[in-house]
């Protein structure tokens, strides 16, 4: 992040504070159909085009602490088994044992002592997924060991964070990001430490939660005696990348405003002055917003867990605090940060009874909502050629408002 993008951001947020309209030429959205809410073939093309085939945040390094150690991440509806080898790579298999499907694995995590066999009939595989033993060899007529290794999932690495990815023809994760990693680069992302992770389920379509986490038009409703205290959504300026992803930079209402809640905790000895002065909210497409910030920031991870219920993960990362234990001061915080999350969650369940009534035709967007119909338009674009009920496509609009970095 160079000076010259820092003094754009201020002057284009002085811009949306004084506007009196969107910018000349911006369109007007049409409505965004409501039965990309709530149509089961909608959503059964969604989860293939975006679930199967897109970068997700899996877990942090910590989590994989040395060799042997590993997760069992489900997410996708795929048993992904991910593992730190003997090389200290981390890589990322199927939990499925090529012999007739059996688990490797049942818990969700552990520490294995150099390999994994199957329970059903002790296929044997090492920690980097090739075969290496089996019982009753002598009645396998022919079988090529090499060919039988564990098949891999993409597994890739923005500094210590682990990104996973079903789609072998992916583009790597680092060029698929555009220009987030070297926005993120200031947060000594080789070093940076897992806190905590939480989750929350909630009663609604993963869509209805995360599209309140990519505007700010709710925050004089929602959060009147918290955020919207200190923050000044009027100057919010946002930009639009390729593939979905985007940043949303608001303004505190005094230059000179701290959060409270981090007062006396460590700082990211290179964070520049942007997380300093404002607050920058990236979107990872399709499902991660990260809310910055010079002390750390969190993950907040959206999962659908069926049609009508989802679940957010709250994945805590901060500077590298040395040996001992985590400053107490983060219990403080994530509590704080929970009060917010509640605010934001608390009505999701009757948005999603009302997604669900004949009185919900569409979603009708301001120019503020603009990163909720980019998110929209990168679904279909991902979706293609997959036939599905045109109705229930969007229209393109922000073509040209989406920045090329």
């Amino acid at each position: 992040m160079d000076a010259a993008f820092i003094e754009r951001v201020k002057r284009n947020v002085q811009y949306q504070r004084e506007r009196k309209a969107p910018p000349e030429g911006f369109p007007a959205f049409p409505p965004i159909p409501g039965g990309r809410y709530v149509d089961p073939g909608f959503l059964a093309i969604e989860e293939l085009a975006l679930w199967k085939r897109s970068w997700l945040y899996a877990c942090h390094v910590d989590e994989l602490p040395e060799s042997g150690s590993y997760l069992l991440f489900k997410k996708t509806g795929s048993p992904i088994l991910i593992v730190r080898g003997k090389d200290g790579q981390i890589r990322a298999f199927y939990n499925t044992c090529r012999h007739r499907g059996g688990p490797l694995v049942k818990d969700r995590c552990g520490k294995s002592r150099g390999g994994f066999v199957c329970g059903y009939h002790g296929w044997t595989y090492d920690l980097e997924g090739k075969l290496v033993n089996l019982r009753d060899r002598r009645d396998f007529v022919g079988l090529d060991f090499a060919a039988h290794g564990l098949v891999t999932v993409r597994c890739e690495r923005l500094g210590n964070w682990v990104f996973i990815n079903e789609d072998p023809q992916a583009e790597p994760l680092l060029d698929h990001l555009g220009p987030i990693p070297e926005h993120l680069a200031q947060f000594d992302l080789d070093t940076i430490r897992h806190v905590d992770s939480r989750s929350y389920d909630v009663a609604c379509n993963v869509k209805v939660l995360l599209d309140a986490f990519l505007e700010v038009y709710h925050l004089k409703s929602i959060h009147k005696d918290t955020v919207d205290r200190f923050l000044d959504h009027r100057g919010t300026d946002i930009m639009l990348w390729p593939n979905g992803h985007s940043l949303m930079v608001t303004p505190n209402r005094r230059d000179d405003w701290v959060d409270p809640g981090t007062r006396g905790m460590a700082e990211f000895p290179s964070v520049t002055e942007l997380p300093q002065r404002y607050n920058l909210s990236y979107n990872l497409y399709p499902n991660l917003v990260t809310p910055v910030a010079p002390t750390g920031m969190p993950f907040l991870v959206f999962w659908p867990v069926n049609s009508n219920s989802m679940r957010i993960e709250c994945h805590w990362f901060a500077p590298d605090w040395g040996d001992g234990e985590r400053d107490p001061l983060w219990e403080t915080r994530i509590n704080n940060f929970e009060r917010i999350l509640y605010e934001d969650t608390q009505f999701a369940p009757q948005i999603q009874e009302s997604v669900e009534s004949p009185g919900f035709k569409g979603i009708s967007l301001n120019y503020q909502e603009r990163r909720i119909y980019h998110w929209h338009e990168e679904l279909d674009r991902r979706i293609g050629d997959l036939a599905i009920d045109p109705a229930l496509k969007v229209s393109p609009q922000l073509g040209e408002f989406v920045e090329t970095p």
